[in-house]
């Protein structure tokens, strides 16, 4: 995609040498990070920096077809030559709750969870269901996904900063500094930070909310753009005080 720029005398940007990725919303295409993941490392080729940056915005789960064959690939570390950032997403934040709490299960199950057990290899089958509830799926999943995956999951962070941005998975509640938001409100909030003007502070880059092209807002950079039902995942690249776009 095409280069973007700053607004004349936009005060975003990176300190010099710094270039960051941002990377949206996966949803279980492991196909299409691994695209991504090329076209990351041929930018930067072409593009030498000081320090490389992937920051990666949640929802690496459910919907599409290979959730537990993204998680294995973020595991892998971060690519050759680049530092990683791993961002919580409302859908890890569904797992983790599962985890603990079977009770909220036909919840995940309505946003896309069935996707996630099986790519796990537990099926939700009506008997399943009906000898144990969500308790014995809980169960299952828990034993499907303990060791490395269930660490990452647990150890994933809310926000990240760099220089003049903040990254967040769903956004921000204005009027409210970053390190006082609640957990809710950087996984779970639209409207009330969507359509704001105020000045954050810092520019917010998020997902979360799925738009058909990268949604660019002085105040913030919206890069759903939907990967699961699309097949378009979309990274931002932030240079100094330029802006760009990778996608697949």
């Amino acid at each position: 995609m095409g280069d973007a720029r700053q607004a004349a005398g936009s005060p975003y940007s990176l300190p010099p040498g710094t270039r960051v990725y941002a990377v949206g919303d996966i949803h279980g295409r492991a196909d299409l990070l691994d695209r991504l993941h090329d076209q990351i490392r041929a930018d930067a080729a072409a593009r030498p920096a000081t320090r490389r940056v992937v920051v990666y915005l949640g929802d690496y789960l459910d919907r599409g077809p290979a959730s537990r064959a993204v998680v294995d690939r973020l595991l892998c570390g971060p690519l050759p030559g680049f530092e990683a950032v791993y961002l919580k997403g409302n859908h890890e934040d569904f797992l983790t709750a599962f985890l603990d709490d079977s009770s909220i299960g036909f919840a995940w199950i309505m946003n896309g969870a069935a996707a996630t057990f099986a790519s796990y290899g537990v099926e939700l089958s009506p008997a399943l269901l009906f000898a144990g509830g969500f308790e014995a799926a809980r169960a299952r999943l828990l034993a499907a996904i303990e060791g490395p995956h269930l660490t990452f999951f647990r150890a994933l962070r809310l926000f990240h900063e760099e220089g003049g941005y903040a990254f967040v998975h769903a956004g921000i509640r204005p009027g409210v500094p970053l390190a006082s938001q609640s957990g809710h409100d950087l996984l779970w909030i639209r409207e009330e930070f969507l359509f704001s003007s105020a000045d954050h502070g810092r520019r917010v880059v998020h997902g979360h909310t799925i738009t058909p092209e990268p949604e660019v807002r002085p105040n913030r950079i919206g890069i759903d753009t939907g990967a699961f039902m699309t097949g378009r995942l979309t990274a931002l690249v932030l240079d100094g005080e330029g802006l760009r776009f990778l996608s697949t």
